[in-house]
């Protein structure tokens, strides 16, 4: 008779998976993806490196799924500032609160944004940075066409737009302080962002 894990096994394996994965996060987040190795998880995890390689086959494996973790909370929130349950704003207010919400997560955790936007990483893991960007681009793709049908935005390519919209605010809010990590909370955010807003909606308008 094949063997059936019992539920209390799987939610043990499920909760060690999630702790492998949080604890790795917060090892990218500190540190990048260059630094995370599988003994290193082991050690702060307090596992042993075979439990590691149960879940994850490589450090490669295990680097994508980190960012795909890393990533699933800051693309929902953007999605909730662009696409808020009930909402009377504009288009043009939505797009502005979204900026908003994408850049001051990414000053605020500026070692994880610049590990899930522009550190160099291996191949597995740039497919899962172009979903990331890819991800963005949809829901401001979505955006853009909705003000245009509110005549708040004029007609363009919304494909374009959308991925210029991603591209500009992964290089202002990186570039503004480049590998310079410890400056950022030294720059004046709040102005850097209203640059970024009015640079924004004076493309797409």
């Amino acid at each position: 008779m094949p063997y059936r894990p019992t539920e209390k096994t799987e939610a043990r394996k499920k909760a060690q998976y999630n702790l492998l994965l949080t604890t790795a996060l917060t090892l990218v987040a500190n540190e990048g993806f260059q630094n995370l190795t599988i003994a290193l998880l082991a050690e702060q995890a307090q596992v042993a490196i075979g439990t590691v390689y149960k879940y994850f086959d490589s450090k490669a494996d295990l680097c994508a799924a980190v960012f795909r973790r890393g990533t699933e909370k800051e693309v929902a929130q953007v999605q909730l500032a662009a696409f808020p349950e009930e909402s009377d704003l504009s288009c043009e207010q939505r797009l502005e609160n979204a900026i908003q919400v994408f850049s001051e997560r990414a000053l605020k955790g500026y070692r994880l944004a610049y590990a899930l936007i522009a550190e160099p990483v291996d191949a597995m893991v740039q497919q899962e940075r172009l979903k990331y960007r890819q991800a963005y681009g949809e829901i401001f793709e979505a955006l853009i066409k909705e003000a245009i049908s509110a005549n708040e935005f004029c007609q363009q390519d919304v494909h374009v737009s959308a991925a210029a919209l991603v591209g500009t605010l992964a290089e202002t809010i990186l570039g503004s302080i480049g590998g310079h990590i410890s400056e950022a909370k030294e720059i004046d955010q709040q102005n850097l962002i209203k640059n970024i807003q009015g640079f924004c909606i004076r493309a797409l308008k």
